[in-house]
């Protein structure tokens, strides 16, 4: 990810009018530039594939209280009661909060702060790859924090997830089949465990159908796992039912998967679904610490008669789908009434002509709310 300033006259001095020894005129341009590139970082953040960008936005006037009518997401339920996950503050772990459906839920909000400064003589001497790279740092900067946020409220609501299909509670994590690999036969599993917690609102079919999962996030471990299916077996079965021998009786994917697989090394799609490679997962990852922090025996057999669940360790990974085609997951975010932007960029005064240095600061408020844990499943692999 990269903000680049084009090296055209008009940009060229207005970044060496910020290094005028007049503090009016260097203060002035540092103002008009960060009303030009304030929205080009707001773009950048916005755009970005990270996990922040699974939540759908909720905008809001600044000086607004945001809230949620719970009973326009939720139509019906089969208790009195749902269980919302949020964050008091950036970076904190999930708080599952109890709240009856008919009711207005307020949303807790915070901000996420960046600051850059450099030199005077970096602007005097046209230096834009300076000045492009540090507006890159500070969005940089959101991006990270928005990260660890939405991956604590993830885990913290896939840890306490039960739900009660059928008369049977069912967690939302299962063990993969196979011990050190992540098979077809894992997200086939994960595929219908998120169609059958999450019915329609009436307990049966929806009318378009269930889409059940539409993205995986993934370690990397686990994309040579999809690798791996070009030249590897995948079956779990033999031709009995019985699982599968080690030895024998292994069948390899059909020719019209392997071959993509041959082909497109990124994997951005598999069986349909959308694949997210993080490095925040996998063994001994920060990810995967948080989640066996918060609740490392959550997990159910394997449905296919694959392996029984075990206790999740810091060396496994995790593999989360979740289902975007529903609103679950809600990220509040303030607008300025004025400019109508929600990355506010403002020149900083506080450094003086002793000091030689040109600098500015931004902030983003927001608040995020998964507000139904059935979206939301995984395999736990131990490698």
């Amino acid at each position: 990810m990269n903000i680049t300033l084009k090296r055209t006259q008009e940009q060229i001095e207005l970044i060496q009018a910020m290094g005028s020894k007049n503090r009016d005129t260097a203060y002035e341009a540092q103002v008009a530039l960060a009303e030009f590139i304030g929205p080009v970082i707001n773009e950048v953040v916005s755009n970005a594939p990270t996990l922040s960008n699974l939540f759908t936005p909720l905008q809001y006037n600044a000086d607004d209280n945001p809230s949620i009518p719970l009973d326009v997401y939720y139509d019906i339920s089969d208790e009195d009661y749902i269980n919302v996950y949020s964050t008091n503050s950036p970076g904190g772990l999930p708080t599952n909060q109890v709240t009856p459906t008919h009711s207005e839920m307020k949303l807790m909000t915070y901000k996420l702060d960046t600051a850059i400064s450099f030199d005077k003589k970096y602007a005097s001497r046209s230096r834009l790859d300076v000045v492009s790279k540090s507006f890159t740092r500070a969005a940089q900067e959101i991006l990270l924090k928005q990260e660890r946020t939405s991956g604590n409220l993830l885990l913290g609501a896939l840890a306490g997830a039960t739900t009660t299909v059928n008369g049977t509670s069912k967690k939302h994590t299962i063990q993969a089949n196979q011990a050190n690999r992540f098979l077809l036969d894992d997200l086939n599993a994960m595929m219908t465990l998120a169609k059958r917690i999450r019915p329609s609102w009436a307990g049966g079919t929806p009318v378009a159908g269930s889409a059940g999962l539409t993205d995986i996030i993934v370690s990397p471990e686990t994309v040579e796992d999809l690798r791996e299916m070009a030249y590897n077996p995948i079956n779990t079965r033999d031709a009995d039912g019985a699982v599968a021998a080690s030895a024998d009786n292994l069948i390899a994917a059909p020719d019209a998967v392997r071959a993509p697989l041959f082909q497109s090394a990124g994997i951005p799609e598999f069986y349909g679904v959308s694949v997210m490679e993080i490095h925040e997962l996998g063994p001994n990852s920060k990810f995967q610490k948080i989640f066996n922090v918060l609740d490392n025996s959550s997990i159910d057999n394997n449905p296919n008669g694959g392996r029984s669940a075990q206790t999740v360790g810091d060396d496994d990974d995790l593999v989360l789908g979740i289902d975007r085609s529903r609103d679950a997951f809600v990220r509040a975010i303030a607008v300025d009434q004025e400019t109508g932007s929600e990355f506010n960029l403002v020149a900083d005064d506080q450094y003086s002509i002793r000091q030689a240095k040109v600098g500015w600061f931004g902030s983003i408020e927001e608040g995020r709310v998964v507000l139904d844990d059935r979206a939301i499943v995984a395999v736990a692999v131990e490698r």
